[in-house]
């Protein structure tokens, strides 16, 4: 069995305790996110709809269309191909705004992107998962084995984002002084607790994170080109202002790789490929997304 194949076949080491604590900083991080949103914020989409509907085209569908064209050229082992449309279905990462405002970019279109997306993602994530899988036969077959309950997914991701983020708008109306000061502890108390489990999952399983650091690197350095590359050029390509340019650039190549985890945990039983390489995307993303930015900072 070649090393790549054997992916295929590995299960990451992982306990009960390891999803909570998971689960409780994917939704302490979105509730902290909606703190800072309001619902007037999303009239952004509705006087400026061209870059917003941009976002949309390029995080749901040319991304995960050119991740089933990448995997096509690639052939990864199935469960590599599965973790890699799986992080494509996932709504942007909730440090793109963060990044984006670092990046003078538009961060009103960042808002509502992340806003919406987050939303979204309670019937985007596991139908753009399902519809692309299954038109790649190797991963295509392991989704019948594995035989995946997507009404399940569905509540699972509404529990995780959908919920906290309606909650923490609701606060932001309601009390906006006690959201400004929450917003302040739960944001770093989150990412807190969402660096242990990482760090976690790491030490839990280092041996096989350095067998396979060489190839899976290289599968998530393409797929993230591709990715921030795909912001790009649809921001390019249709003629939007560059603080646009940047916001779709740095919105479509940030990821919620945390959400891809705990789907993987809770569906996939810590599936080898699939575990690997979408925790690898959740640094990597971060390294290159913090690159962009700080290349981008002055750029005006």
């Amino acid at each position: 069995m070649t090393q790549s194949n054997e992916l295929d076949s590995i299960q990451l080491n992982f306990s009960p305790g390891d999803l909570i604590l998971l689960n409780l900083a994917l939704a302490l991080i979105m509730y902290g996110v909606a703190l800072d949103l309001r619902f007037k914020d999303f009239n952004y989409l509705v006087k400026n709809p061209k870059g917003f509907f941009l976002g949309v085209f390029s995080q749901f569908i040319l991304l995960p269309f050119l991740t089933w064209g990448l995997i096509n050229i690639i052939n990864p082992p199935p469960s590599v191909a599965l973790g890699m449309f799986l992080v494509a279905a996932c709504p942007g990462g909730n440090v793109s705004n963060f990044l984006t405002n670092f990046a003078k970019g538009n961060t009103a279109l960042s808002i509502s992107l992340t806003g919406f997306s987050s939303l979204a993602s309670i019937i985007t994530t596991p139908l753009n998962f399902a519809l692309w899988a299954s038109l790649y036969s190797p991963t295509s077959i392991l989704l019948k084995d594995i035989e995946l309950d997507y009404l399940d997914a569905f509540l699972t991701v509404s529990m995780i984002l959908g919920i906290p983020l309606i909650l923490g708008i609701i606060t932001h109306q309601k009390a906006p002084i006690l959201a400004e000061k929450a917003s302040k502890i739960l944001k770093p108390v989150s990412l807190l607790i969402f660096s242990a489990f990482i760090i976690l999952a790491f030490m839990g399983n280092l041996d096989l994170f350095l067998k396979y650091i060489s190839v899976i690197f290289l599968w998530v350095l393409a797929h993230n080109c591709i990715a921030l590359g795909a912001g790009f050029s649809i921001g390019k390509i249709f003629g939007l202002p560059l603080a646009d340019v940047k916001t779709l650039t740095i919105e479509t190549g940030i990821q919620n790789s945390g959400l891809g985890l705990v789907l993987i945990f809770t569906y996939f039983n810590g599936l080898g490929g699939m575990a690997i390489i979408t925790a690898f995307w959740g640094i990597w993303h971060l390294i290159s997304g913090m690159t962009i930015a700080a290349l981008w900072k002055n750029k005006e």
